[in-house]
């Protein structure tokens, strides 16, 4: 498969089901995030989710949203849009097996990127966990020191089997 043959398209509602697909694909147990709960999130930031398309249907999907620099969704949070954003939160990007490494995930982080830059949103972050910090990496963002005792709470809900999660952050005026 190339990746011209995949079309990126805001999230739908319809949607959900492939989503839930792609999630169930690419994560473990504990990672699992019910659907009631990004339901919630899109509906908190609508037009700031995104889905790939193949022939087959959803082979990717983003959400995010619009957040102060330092604060960390928790897992299985709720996202709590910021409206004098300073960041545009990356909170969760899975690519199924068969679009893996093709550069679709890069694609929708840009979808992503974009809005936020016509915005005058000038960082984007995101918690990574140890498997995806190099794909993060490669695309620009650092680890970002944290000062907020329950920020730091939070972060740690992400970390498994001890593997460190890390908070990242890009300046998107770079």
């Amino acid at each position: 498969m190339s990746a011209e043959a995949i079309f990126c398209r805001p999230l739908r509602e319809t949607d959900f089901p492939g989503v839930m697909t792609v999630q169930a694909e690419r994560y473990d147990g504990r990672m699992l995030e019910p659907e009631a709960t990004l339901v919630a999130r899109w509906i908190a930031s609508p037009d700031t989710a995104w889905v790939a398309l193949d022939e087959s249907g959803i082979c990717a999907y983003l959400f995010g949203y619009r957040s102060i620099l330092g604060r960390i969704t928790p897992l299985r949070g709720l996202f709590e849009p910021a409206p004098q954003a300073n960041t545009f939160y990356l909170h969760d990007l899975a690519v199924s097996r068969r679009a893996h490494g093709i550069g679709i995930g890069t694609r929708l982080v840009r979808l992503g990127w974009e809005l936020a830059r016509r915005e005058g949103v000038p960082h984007s972050s995101l918690v990574s966990l140890e498997s995806a910090r190099t794909f993060w990496h490669r695309l620009g963002y650092r680890i970002h020191a944290l000062t907020d005792p329950e920020q730091h709470d939070r972060l740690r809900g992400y970390e498994e089997n001890d593997a460190q999660a890390f908070h990242m952050a890009l300046d998107l005026d770079a």
